[in-house]
């Protein structure tokens, strides 16, 4: 754990430094200064508001594994944001549905399916308003078709992965018992015991699919994640015309794409992946100034990151954990959920 630590806390330098070649620091300072202060407030406001829908959405999914109290559901969200923050190797994609679980009593396992189904339909509104831009209003844009192209073809093939996804869902939910002896009969060359709980987690997990068998709390669920991405496109749209980069609403939905790979990367809260994202969409699709598009990369980060770790550290201090409890926490998971977590670091894909 210390070893994997230390190689993202350099990788994040690493990205950092790249970030920051060739800036001139008091031009960076310049430029936020100049930056429009109700905007930045606009951007702010947008990021509290998206945890509000993610609540919003997770107990939609969360509703055929039993009744969830809003406040518990919030507050499981903004300390598993916060611990994306601050945390090595996504702990709090980890520590947020197992907090939650063992709060309102619901099957671990299932919960954690819960945020693999978020992380898909995230992946699905994405790629769709991309495709929205791309095919709706990239034409009327000043990027070159050179560009464009090879990103109208990416989004198509990216979009019928997505949906593909969407019907391994379905499958998952529709048939638990038949995957959960699947994966007994392809684990026995296993002890009995282990071959029979691999089967038991794998039907746990995918009676946590189980929104998708409702058709309605399945299209709730998607046109929430909907709403959820544009308003994070809202708030990297307002900073950066809080900067004067010249980028037209729908612009932010490439925007955010890039950011999405970026913040894959496994550094802490996407320090310099982040950074390095934005700086490289503003600058190659909006014409932004290095210097200009590198004090927006820094504010938007920055507004995006704090809320929910300064959220995370008061909710946390109410419930008596600190981050050295947190991590304990998601290591203790890991290995009761061993299958469930994996899926959820592995499918991380909002980051933010």
């Amino acid at each position: 754990m210390h070893l994997r630590t230390a190689i993202v806390s350099l990788l994040a330098l690493a990205l950092l430094a790249w970030f920051l070649r060739g800036t001139n620091l008091t031009d960076i300072w310049h430029q936020v200064q100049q930056a429009r202060a109700e905007l930045l407030l606009l951007s702010f406001l947008m990021v509290c508001l998206t945890f509000v829908i993610r609540t919003i959405r997770w107990r939609y999914l969360l509703s055929p594994l039993g009744d969830t109290r809003f406040r518990t559901v919030f507050r499981s969200t903004i300390i598993g944001f916060g611990a994306l923050g601050l945390l090595p190797v996504r702990v709090g994609d980890v520590i947020r549905p197992y907090l939650l679980a063992r709060q309102e009593g619901l099957p671990v396992t299932s919960v954690f399916a819960t945020v693999v189904m978020e992380r898909v339909l995230d992946l699905v509104a994405v790629l769709g308003l991309l495709a929205l831009y791309v095919w709706g209003f990239a034409g009327g844009s000043d990027i070159s078709p050179r560009l464009l192209s090879p990103i109208k073809v990416s989004a198509t093939i990216a979009a019928s992965a997505a949906a593909a996804l969407l019907v391994i869902m379905w499958v998952l939910a529709t048939h638990p018992e038949r995957i959960g002896g699947l994966a007994a009969g392809l684990t026995r060359v296993l002890p009995g015991k282990l071959s029979h709980r691999v089967g038991g987690l794998a039907s746990t997990f995918s009676s946590g699919f189980a929104a998708t068998r409702n058709a309605r709390q399945l299209s709730l669920a998607l046109v929430w994640s909907f709403v959820l991405w544009i308003a994070i496109a809202a708030q990297a749209w307002a900073v950066t015309i809080a900067f004067g980069i010249a980028m037209p609403f729908p612009g932010a939905f490439l925007l955010q794409s890039i950011l999405v790979i970026g913040v894959a990367v496994p550094t802490p809260g996407g320090l310099g992946a982040f950074h390095e994202a934005f700086r490289l969409g503003a600058t190659t699709f909006f014409g932004a100034s290095n210097d200009r598009a590198v004090a927006a990369a820094i504010v938007t980060h920055a507004i995006s990151f704090f809320p929910p770790v300064l959220g995370g550290i008061v909710f946390m201090a109410q419930d008596g954990l600190s981050f050295g409890r947190l991590e304990d926490l998601a290591s203790s998971a890991r290995t009761k959920e061993g299958p469930a977590a994996n899926e959820v670091s592995v499918l991380r894909s909002s980051g933010r």
